[in-house]
C-alpha cells in the first residue's frame, strides 16, 4: 500500500513540475526533488526511522517544492495545500497528512528544526552542498536567481554568497554530520579556489580565451573518463585471465602431474606440459599488461612553465616536495594554456598506456585460446594412439 502510494505521488509530482513549473526553475525542479528524496532515503535508513516516519519524510520530500508552480515567496504554504489535497484524495490518514505538512513547512530556511524528522528533511534539502557536482548545481541556482530577479549577479558575487552560506551552514542530523560534513568542507575549499582564480584574472585583466569554455571542459572530462573506464575494463579482463589460468595450473598440479609417475600414464606428459606452459605464459602476459609504470624524472618549475610535463598525474609529481607541487597547481590555475596542455598530455599518455595494455591482452587471449585448443587436441590424440586395440 505504501509503495503504491509513493509511486502515485512520484508520478503526480513529476508530471505537475514538468508541465506547470516555469522554465526559469533551473534548480528548483523535478531533478532537485528526486535528489532530495534520495537523500531522505539515505538519512532515514541511517537514523533508523520507523516505516511510518520514513513514509512521512518521503511524501514531504516529493511535495516540498511543488508550490513553486504558483509562487517563489511562500512556496512552502502552497506546497502544503497541494500535498493536503492530493493525499486526502488518496485517503491518507490525517496524522500522516499532518506530519507531511509539518515537515514541508520545516524546509523554510529561516526556521530551525525542532526534532529528528525535521532535521532530516532540512539536511536532505541542502544535501547538494555535499555533492561531487556542487559547483554545477550551484551554477543552476545562479542561473535561476538571475533569470527571476533580473539583478544579474556576477560570478564572483555569487561565489562569495556561496562561501558565506557554506561557512554559516550546519547539518542537523548526526548522520549528515558524519557522512556529508567532510564533503561540504571540500566544496568550501573549491569555492575559495574559484574566488581566488576569478580575482587573479581580474587583477591581471586577462581576457578569457574564446577557445576555452564548457564545451572544451566537457570534452576533456568525457574523454578522460572514457580512457579511465577502458583502462579499468582492461585490468578486469587481465584479472579474469589470471584467475582462470591459476585454476588450470592448480588442477594440473593436483590431479594430472601426480599421475605421471605411473608408466601407463606417460602419454599424458606432453598434453599436460602444453596446458601448463600456455597457462603460465598467459599469467605472465596478464601481469605485464597490468604492471604499473611510474616516471623517475624529477619535475622542476621550469619544466612546468615550458609545458614539458604534466603534474596532474601522480606518477610525475611523486618526487616533488609539497611546496613546489602547490606552486605548480597554482600556476596551472592561473594559466589556462598550461592547464589545458597538461590535460592534453594526460589524455595522450593515457592513450599510450591503453594501447600497450590492449596489445598485451590481445596476445594473452591468443596464447590462452591456442593453448587450450592445442592442449585439448593433444589429450585427444594421446588417448587415441594409446587406446588398447
Amino acid at each position: 500500500m505504501k509503495e503504491k502510494l509513493l509511486l502515485d505521488v512520484e508520478i503526480y509530482v513529476a508530471e505537475l513540475l514538468n508541465k506547470q513549473l516555469a522554465s526559469t526553475n533551473y534548480y528548483h525542479n523535478a531533478i532537485h526533488t528526486r535528489n532530495v528524496v534520495a537523500s531522505i532515503t539515505e538519512l532515514a535508513n541511517r537514523e533508523q526511522c520507523t516505516k511510518q516516519d520514513t513514509l512521512g519524510l518521503l511524501l514531504a520530500g516529493w511535495f516540498h517544492d511543488t508550490g513553486f508552480i504558483y509562487t517563489d515567496l511562500g512556496h512552502e504554504e502552497e506546497s502544503v495545500k497541494i500535498a493536503h489535497s492530493f493525499l486526502k484524495e488518496q485517503n491518507v490518514p490525517e496524522d500522516t497528512r499532518n506530519l507531511v505538512e509539518q515537515l514541508i513547512l520545516a524546509t523554510k530556511i529561516e526556521l530551525k528544526p525542532n526534532n529528528k524528522l525535521e532535521s532530516i528533511i532540512r539536511d536532505a534539502d541542502c544535501g547538494h552542498i555535499a555533492s561531487d557536482d556542487y559547483l554545477d548545481i550551484s551554477e543552476n541556482l545562479f542561473k535561476e536567481k538571475n533569470a527571476k530577479n533580473g539583478n544579474h549577479l556576477s560570478e564572483i558575487e555569487w561565489m562569495k554568497q556561496n562561501l558565506d552560506f557554506l561557512k554559516g551552514h550546519s547539518f542537523y542530523s548526526d548522520s549528515a554530520k558524519q557522512i556529508w560534513q567532510p564533503k561540504k568542507e571540500l566544496n568550501l575549499l573549491e569555492v575559495q579556489k574559484r574566488i581566488y582564480k576569478i580575482s587573479q584574472k581580474k587583477k591581471k585583466k586577462k581576457k578569457k580565451s574564446t577557445r576555452f569554455g564548457r564545451g572544451v571542459e566537457t570534452m576533456y572530462r568525457v574523454q578522460l573518463k572514457n580512457h579511465i573506464e577502458l583502462s579499468a575494463i582492461a585490468d578486469t579482463k587481465a584479472n579474469i585471465l589470471l584467475s582462470v589460468n591459476a585454476i588450470i595450473i592448480s588442477v594440473a598440479l593436483s590431479n594430472l602431474i601426480p599421475k605421471l609417475d605411473n608408466p601407463s600414464n606417460l602419454f599424458l606428459v606432453y598434453p599436460t606440459l602444453i596446458l601448463t606452459l600456455s597457462s603460465v605464459a598467459s599469467i605472465i602476459l596478464s601481469v605485464l599488461s597490468t604492471r604499473p609504470k611510474i616516471s623517475n624524472v624529477a619535475i622542476t618549475k621550469e619544466m612546468i612553465k615550458e609545458n614539458k610535463t604534466n603534474i596532474l598525474f601522480f606518477g610525475n609529481f611523486h618526487k616533488m616536495n609539497l611546496q613546489d607541487f602547490e606552486w605548480g597547481i597554482d600556476y596551472l590555475m592561473d594559466n589556462e594554456d598550461t592547464l589545458y596542455n597538461s590535460l592534453t598530455k594526460d589524455l595522450y599518455y593515457l592513450g599510450l598506456v591503453l594501447n600497450r595494455k590492449y596489445k598485451l591482452l590481445r596476445i594473452t587471449y591468443t596464447v590462452f585460446m591456442f593453448g587450450i585448443i592445442i592442449s585439448a587436441a593433444s589429450f585427444i590424440y594421446s588417448y587415441y594412439i594409446n587406446m588398447p586395440l
